[in-house]
C-alpha cells in the first residue's frame, strides 16, 4: 500500500509528531511525501520515504499523478487553512483527485489518527481489490 504524507509549513511539526507516534504502522507501507516534509519525516523517524518535489514546485501534482494512475492508496495532508498558499490550485486539484478516485484523504490530525488505526487493522485492504480490478 502506498501512503502520501504532505504538510503545509505550519503543520510540519504535527506531521513529524504523527510519524513518530505511528512509525510502527507506517514502516509497513510505501511512503511518499513532498520534498521538505519527506526529508523531515525521514530524518526524525528513520522511515524510508520517497520524496517528490516540494508542493509549490509540483510535488502535489506528482502525488496527484499517482492518484490518477491508481498508484496511491491513502493521503494524509495536514493543511493550513489559515494561511494563503501560493499553490492553492494544486492543493484543490489534489483534493479533487482524491474524491474522484475514492482515495481516503485525511486533512487534519483527528482524521489521520482514525485512518492510521484503520490501516493498521486492515480496513483499507479493499484498495488491493480495486487495484487488481483496474489492472
Amino acid at each position: 500500500m502506498n501512503v502520501a504524507l504532505i504538510a503545509h509549513n505550519e503543520k510540519k511539526p504535527i506531521m513529524i509528531n504523527f510519524a513518530l507516534a505511528y512509525q510502527h504502522v507506517l514502516k509497513e507501507y510505501n511512503l511518499f511525501a513532498t520534498g521538505t516534509t519527506g526529508k523531515m519525516i525521514s530524518d526524525e523517524t528513520g522511515l524510508d520515504v520517497h520524496r517528490f518535489q516540494s508542493g509549490p514546485y509540483g510535488g502535489d501534482q506528482q502525488i496527484g499523478a499517482m492518484i490518477a494512475n491508481n498508484e496511491m492508496d491513502m493521503v494524509i495532508f495536514f493543511r493550513d487553512p489559515l494561511t494563503a498558499q501560493p499553490h492553492e490550485p494544486d492543493v484543490s486539484a489534489l483534493i479533487r483527485l482524491c474524491d474522484v478516485h475514492q482515495i481516503p484523504l485525511a486533512t487534519n490530525l483527528s482524521s489521520a489518527e482514525i485512518f492510521i488505526h484503520g490501516l493498521e487493522r486492515g480496513d483499507l485492504d479493499w484498495r488491493k481489490i480495486v487495484k487488481e480490478k483496474k489492472e
